[in-house]
């Protein structure tokens, strides 16, 4: 495997280990605590951490479709999306908080392993050529969403996702 996989699937397999521990150690009273500079229960952020890595494997298809298409076609698309932030905002908190309810503290880590475990796998099959291929995402939904992400960029944005909201968690670092 090369260097860019390699590290990718680490930072995966830290993010696991830190998810552990947060839920190892984090009592009741703790993750139904506010977050900090968010909405969200530490709980709530815990599992939107975890659905950054789910959410990848749903763009994975996409920036394989839309990386054949014409350039223009990529173009609207992320236009499109971007004008529905507002919708998207919406969605993205409340589905999180909902979410949460289902993939709680006992269940996030086990979703957050069978996950990764998917993407390193996937990851592993890929070409130089695929990981290559790229499409225009909107840049408005999340700040780590370039104008132009390649699948390897694609593959690597969870645990950028996963290291922001970390640092808005208020609970202690985790133990490791």
């Amino acid at each position: 495997m090369d260097p860019g996989r390699e590290a990718t699937v680490a930072e995966y397999g830290r993010a696991c280990l830190q998810l552990k521990s947060w839920l190892a150690n984090a009592t009741p009273s703790d993750l139904k605590r506010k977050s900090n500079g968010t909405r969200w229960t530490n709980e709530e952020l815990l599992f939107h951490m975890v659905f950054g890595y789910m959410i990848v494997r749903s763009l994975l298809p996409l920036v394989r479709v839309m990386s054949r298409l014409p350039p223009s076609w990529g173009r609207g698309f992320a236009a499109a999306l971007n004008a529905g932030t507002g919708p998207f905002d919406w969605v993205n908190y409340w589905g999180s908080r909902a979410a949460a309810l289902v993939y709680d503290r006992h269940r996030m880590g086990r979703k957050l392993d069978t996950t990764i475990t998917a993407l390193a796998h996937r990851l592993e099959r890929e070409s130089p050529d695929s990981l290559a291929r790229s499409m225009p995402f909107p840049t408005r939904w999340d700040p780590f969403f370039t104008a132009d992400m390649t699948l390897a960029d694609t593959y690597a944005y969870a645990t950028k996702h996963f290291d922001f909201h970390a640092k808005q968690l208020s609970l202690r670092p985790p133990e490791f």
